[in-house]
């Protein structure tokens, strides 16, 4: 008998849900088609609406937060493998390879403590926040169904009571139905009118503490990173000092033209090396490729004949006409013939000196006509005679110890590698 008690009551509560969702569904209708009014509170619905917009911002937040910490998950197995990797080729025998170890270890271990800090304190702070908007969620649709309860009971309410035939039984029932219906909303309307201007002010501290927590983190992150980084930076100066005869090496740009081809020009171009104690090297033919103007130097005062002395300046050759390294060498061909006819002493330099640069590494000649060059050695760059013997990333110069010993270009001028120097002046 209890069993069939037990579910003659379930089977009535079903049937009572089942008639109120077919109560809810035709009050909405009625109400859609404008039949029946229908209960409005612009205030709750514009709270509903600043609640689902924190809703989605803290979705998203929370999302961009999962995706940071996958990063720095990722960021942290990259550098152990690339720790490990140095671990691999640090030959036992190297200074620093206990301190090297123990870097690559402090660098684990703060990885480690950074990503677990960032689930502490952002990530489950996220989900605790985000934890309380299904609650609410519930019963902000609960509120509604209590809502359209209310507006059905009213309006059958207000139906009995302008019936032709009054039913005094029927409206007091329809009376008590109404009254019920309204405590229950309204104590669930009370409560969430509360609760949601409350949780849309409490985003504000949220955001703040959630960023300052990563802000926080990453930095001090960043500085204990940088102080191992330093650490590991010391020890590779001092192996590097310790075998500073096997360091890695610049190389030089590889040049195009063949040996055979290099020195067959360099012998056809010595017809026009200017002989020893002429200030001035003949010009090209006319209507040769590498002509340039003409620029002499006037050693000795002429008379006056209302010419100043000095250089003979022709006019600049076309840019458009002439490669870039002639114009250069032309401009710093006058520039030294005129401060060297004001005594600046810039005739000691070879004819057509441009500029001077320093040997930032060995560099050791591989064909007869490049220079040999030692760290530290002040090379004075002239132009070549033919521009189109210029291979990339090459100059033309001698040495300056070779010039101010010999003053022969011939025997001391020579081509070397330009990333193997630094512009000095």
């Amino acid at each position: 008998m209890a069993e069939m008690g037990s579910k003659g009551v379930t089977a009535g509560k079903i049937a009572s849900n089942v008639q109120k969702k077919l109560t809810r569904a035709q009050e909405k209708v009625l109400q859609k088609l404008g039949k029946a009014d229908e209960t409005k509170d612009e205030q709750f619905e514009q709270c509903v609406q600043n609640f689902n917009k924190q809703l989605t911002e803290g979705t998203r937040l929370q999302k961009d937060l999962r995706t940071y910490l996958a990063s720095v998950k990722a960021m942290h197995e990259a550098s152990k493998k690339l720790s490990e990797c140095l671990q691999e080729v640090y030959e036992p025998e190297w200074p620093g390879r206990d301190e090297a170890n123990k870097i690559a270890e402090n660098n684990d271990l703060l990885w480690m403590d950074y990503h677990q800090k960032l689930v502490d304190q952002a990530l489950l702070t996220m989900d605790t926040y985000l934890g309380q908007f299904p609650d609410i969620k519930s019963r902000i649709a609960k509120r509604g169904r209590k809502l359209v309860d209310y507006d059905s009971a009213r309006h059958h309410y207000e139906s009995l009571q302008t019936a032709k035939k009054k039913d005094e039984a029927k409206i007091a029932k329809a009376e008590e139905e109404l009254i019920k219906a309204q405590k229950v909303f309204e104590e669930m309307n009370v409560d969430l009118q509360e609760e949601l201007p409350s949780l849309w002010n409490s985003r504000v501290g949220f955001y703040v503490n959630t960023f300052q927590s990563i802000a926080g983190l990453e930095e001090n992150f960043h500085k204990e990173m940088s102080k191992l980084n330093q650490n590991l930076n010391d020890v590779l100066v001092s192996l590097e000092k310790q075998h500073g005869s096997n360091t890695f090496t610049v190389k030089a740009q590889p040049r195009k033209k063949t040996k055979l081809f290099s020195r067959l020009r360099r012998k056809k171009n010595s017809d026009n090396v200017p002989e020893k104690g002429n200030k001035s090297p003949s010009p090209p033919p006319d209507g040769s490729p590498a002509a340039t103007p003409e620029i002499r130097v006037n050693h000795e005062p002429e008379p006056a004949s209302g010419a100043s002395p000095g250089a003979a300046i022709p006019k600049s050759p076309s840019q458009s006409s002439l490669p870039a390294v002639v114009v250069e060498t032309f401009s710093a061909t006058v520039n030294g013939a005129v401060e060297g006819s004001t005594g600046t002493g810039r005739l000691d330099l070879p004819p057509g000196f441009m500029f001077k640069v320093q040997a930032q590494h060995d560099y050791t000649a591989t064909d007869t006509d490049e220079l040999q060059l030692k760290a530290g050695d002040v090379v004075l760059v002239i132009p070549f005679q033919n521009p189109e013997e210029q291979d990339e990333g090459w100059l033309m110069g001698v040495k300056e110890s070779d010039w101010n010993q010999h003053k022969e270009l011939e025997k001391c001028r020579g081509v070397f590698p330009e990333n193997f120097t630094e512009r000095v002046q």
